[in-house]
Protein backbone atom coordinates (compact mmCIF):
# COMPACT_ATOMS: atom_id res chain seq x y z
CA UNK A 1 0.00 0.00 0.00
CA UNK A 2 1.12 3.61 -1.21
CA UNK A 3 2.08 5.80 2.19
CA UNK A 4 -0.60 8.70 2.33
CA UNK A 5 0.67 12.16 2.65
CA UNK A 6 0.05 14.27 5.62
CA UNK A 7 0.55 17.81 6.56
CA UNK A 8 1.55 19.06 10.02
CA UNK A 9 2.11 23.07 10.50
CA UNK A 10 3.69 24.28 14.11
CA UNK A 11 2.66 27.68 14.47
CA UNK A 12 3.31 29.71 18.04
CA UNK A 13 0.68 29.05 20.16
CA UNK A 14 1.92 27.39 23.30
CA UNK A 15 1.09 24.29 23.12
CA UNK A 16 4.04 22.61 21.45
CA UNK A 17 3.69 18.93 22.98
CA UNK A 18 0.78 18.44 21.64
CA UNK A 19 2.62 18.74 18.33
CA UNK A 20 5.60 16.93 19.42
CA UNK A 21 3.61 13.95 20.56
CA UNK A 22 1.42 13.70 16.83
CA UNK A 23 4.67 13.76 14.65
CA UNK A 24 5.73 10.66 17.09
CA UNK A 25 2.22 8.88 16.96
CA UNK A 26 1.44 8.91 13.40
CA UNK A 27 2.58 5.68 11.84
CA UNK A 28 5.13 6.27 9.39
CA UNK A 29 5.04 3.04 7.63
CA UNK A 30 1.27 4.48 6.53
CA UNK A 31 2.17 8.36 6.39
CA UNK A 32 4.46 10.50 4.88
CA UNK A 33 4.86 13.70 7.29
CA UNK A 34 5.32 16.85 5.69
CA UNK A 35 5.86 20.00 8.31
CA UNK A 36 5.72 23.42 7.77
CA UNK A 37 6.62 26.29 10.92
CA UNK A 38 5.65 29.50 11.39
CA UNK A 39 9.01 31.24 12.84
CA UNK A 40 7.37 31.64 16.43
CA UNK A 41 6.60 27.96 16.19
CA UNK A 42 9.82 27.50 16.36
CA UNK A 43 10.86 29.59 19.05
CA UNK A 44 7.51 28.27 21.07
CA UNK A 45 8.35 24.97 20.18
CA UNK A 46 12.18 25.35 21.56
CA UNK A 47 11.31 27.19 24.71
CA UNK A 48 8.45 24.61 25.99
CA UNK A 49 10.21 21.45 25.11
CA UNK A 50 14.17 22.55 25.21
CA UNK A 51 14.90 21.25 21.74
CA UNK A 52 15.47 22.98 18.71
CA UNK A 53 12.28 21.94 16.52
CA UNK A 54 14.88 21.14 13.47
CA UNK A 55 16.71 18.41 16.05
CA UNK A 56 13.42 16.65 17.46
CA UNK A 57 11.65 16.06 14.33
CA UNK A 58 11.38 11.95 13.82
CA UNK A 59 13.52 10.41 10.94
CA UNK A 60 11.92 11.31 7.38
CA UNK A 61 10.08 14.46 8.32
CA UNK A 62 9.74 16.55 4.98
CA UNK A 63 10.27 19.95 6.58
CA UNK A 64 9.48 23.14 4.62
CA UNK A 65 9.75 27.21 5.62
CA UNK A 66 6.81 29.31 5.88
CA UNK A 67 7.66 31.31 2.92
CA UNK A 68 8.19 28.45 0.62
CA UNK A 69 5.06 28.77 -1.84
CA UNK A 70 6.48 26.17 -3.86
CA UNK A 71 6.39 23.14 -1.37
CA UNK A 72 4.14 20.71 -2.97
CA UNK A 73 1.56 21.25 -0.03
CA UNK A 74 0.78 24.58 -1.55
CA UNK A 75 -0.77 23.16 -4.14
CA UNK A 76 -4.02 21.28 -4.86
CA UNK A 77 -2.72 19.00 -6.96
CA UNK A 78 -0.48 17.12 -4.50
CA UNK A 79 -2.50 14.23 -3.16
CA UNK A 80 -2.82 14.76 0.58
CA UNK A 81 -5.03 13.04 3.41
CA UNK A 82 -5.09 15.81 5.48
CA UNK A 83 -3.98 18.85 7.92
CA UNK A 84 -3.27 19.64 11.52
CA UNK A 85 -2.04 22.88 12.73
CA UNK A 86 -1.09 22.10 16.33
CA UNK A 87 -1.01 24.21 18.22
CA UNK A 88 -2.88 27.04 16.28
CA UNK A 89 -2.70 30.42 16.66
CA UNK A 90 -5.68 33.05 17.00
CA UNK A 91 -3.80 35.15 14.21
CA UNK A 92 -3.56 31.63 12.55
CA UNK A 93 -7.00 31.16 12.33
CA UNK A 94 -8.29 34.12 11.80
CA UNK A 95 -5.86 34.14 8.36
CA UNK A 96 -7.72 30.95 7.85
CA UNK A 97 -11.24 31.89 8.45
CA UNK A 98 -10.66 34.96 6.15
CA UNK A 99 -9.35 33.10 3.24
CA UNK A 100 -5.94 35.17 3.35
CA UNK A 101 -3.06 33.27 2.65
CA UNK A 102 0.31 35.06 3.90
CA UNK A 103 2.60 32.18 4.14
CA UNK A 104 2.70 28.65 3.68
CA UNK A 105 0.66 27.64 7.17
CA UNK A 106 -2.50 29.68 5.74
CA UNK A 107 -2.11 28.10 1.95
CA UNK A 108 -2.02 24.82 2.60
CA UNK A 109 -4.59 24.92 4.84
CA UNK A 110 -6.92 27.14 2.17
CA UNK A 111 -5.71 24.07 -0.08
CA UNK A 112 -7.10 21.47 1.97
CA UNK A 113 -10.60 23.70 2.76
CA UNK A 114 -10.87 24.00 -1.11
CA UNK A 115 -10.21 20.08 -1.87
CA UNK A 116 -12.77 19.19 1.06
CA UNK A 117 -10.17 17.64 2.43
CA UNK A 118 -9.44 16.96 6.56
CA UNK A 119 -8.06 20.42 7.89
CA UNK A 120 -7.83 20.05 12.00
CA UNK A 121 -7.24 23.11 13.84
CA UNK A 122 -6.11 22.72 17.23
CA UNK A 123 -6.30 26.16 18.84
CA UNK A 124 -4.25 26.86 22.65
CA UNK A 125 -5.92 29.65 23.70
CA UNK A 126 -7.49 31.21 26.91
CA UNK A 127 -9.86 33.50 27.94
CA UNK A 128 -11.52 33.27 23.86
CA UNK A 129 -12.76 36.56 22.72
CA UNK A 130 -15.91 37.27 20.69
CA UNK A 131 -13.58 37.52 17.10
CA UNK A 132 -11.87 34.53 18.00
CA UNK A 133 -14.94 32.45 18.61
CA UNK A 134 -16.49 34.02 14.91
CA UNK A 135 -13.34 32.69 13.40
CA UNK A 136 -13.91 29.60 14.73
CA UNK A 137 -17.60 29.65 13.51
CA UNK A 138 -16.27 30.69 9.75
CA UNK A 139 -13.06 28.12 9.96
CA UNK A 140 -15.60 25.50 11.06
CA UNK A 141 -18.65 26.69 8.50
CA UNK A 142 -15.71 26.52 5.67
CA UNK A 143 -15.33 22.52 6.45
CA UNK A 144 -12.51 23.15 9.11
CA UNK A 145 -12.62 20.90 12.24
CA UNK A 146 -12.13 22.61 15.13
CA UNK A 147 -10.64 20.42 18.20
CA UNK A 148 -9.16 23.10 21.03
CA UNK A 149 -6.66 21.42 22.92
CA UNK A 150 -8.97 20.94 25.96
CA UNK A 151 -8.52 17.38 27.55
CA UNK A 152 -10.71 15.13 29.36
CA UNK A 153 -9.51 13.73 32.95
CA UNK A 154 -11.64 10.59 32.91
CA UNK A 155 -8.94 8.49 31.99
CA UNK A 156 -6.81 9.70 34.83
CA UNK A 157 -3.62 11.24 33.86
CA UNK A 158 -0.55 10.64 35.75
CA UNK A 159 1.68 13.09 33.63
CA UNK A 160 1.85 15.92 31.00
CA UNK A 161 2.49 13.64 28.56
CA UNK A 162 -0.90 11.81 29.56
CA UNK A 163 -2.75 14.71 28.88
CA UNK A 164 -0.95 15.34 25.32
CA UNK A 165 -2.00 11.34 24.56
CA UNK A 166 -5.29 12.34 25.34
CA UNK A 167 -5.83 15.90 23.02
CA UNK A 168 -3.78 13.76 19.98
CA UNK A 169 -5.37 10.89 20.70
CA UNK A 170 -8.28 13.21 19.68
CA UNK A 171 -6.69 13.97 16.23
CA UNK A 172 -5.78 10.80 15.52
CA UNK A 173 -9.50 9.78 15.94
CA UNK A 174 -10.42 12.39 13.67
CA UNK A 175 -8.11 11.23 10.58
CA UNK A 176 -8.95 8.17 11.12
CA UNK A 177 -5.78 6.40 11.96
CA UNK A 178 -5.34 3.79 14.57
CA UNK A 179 -3.52 4.42 17.92
CA UNK A 180 -3.20 3.12 21.33
CA UNK A 181 -2.77 6.08 23.23
CA UNK A 182 -6.28 6.50 25.14
CA UNK A 183 -8.47 3.53 25.10
CA UNK A 184 -11.99 4.75 24.28
CA UNK A 185 -14.78 5.43 26.69
CA UNK A 186 -16.92 2.60 27.55
CA UNK A 187 -18.96 3.91 30.13
CA UNK A 188 -18.78 4.11 33.99
CA UNK A 189 -17.09 1.14 35.96
CA UNK A 190 -19.13 -1.10 38.02
CA UNK A 191 -19.11 -0.58 41.00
Amino acid sequence: MEKQNLTIAITGASGAGYARRLLRAIPREDYEVWVVSSEAGRLVYETETGVALMDDLPPGVRVFGESDFTAPIASGSFPCAGMVIVPCTMGTLGAIAAGISQNLVHRAADVCLKERRPLILVPRETPLNRIHLANMLKAAEAGAIILPAMPGFYHNPRAIEDIHDFVVARILDQLGIKHSLVEPWTGLREV
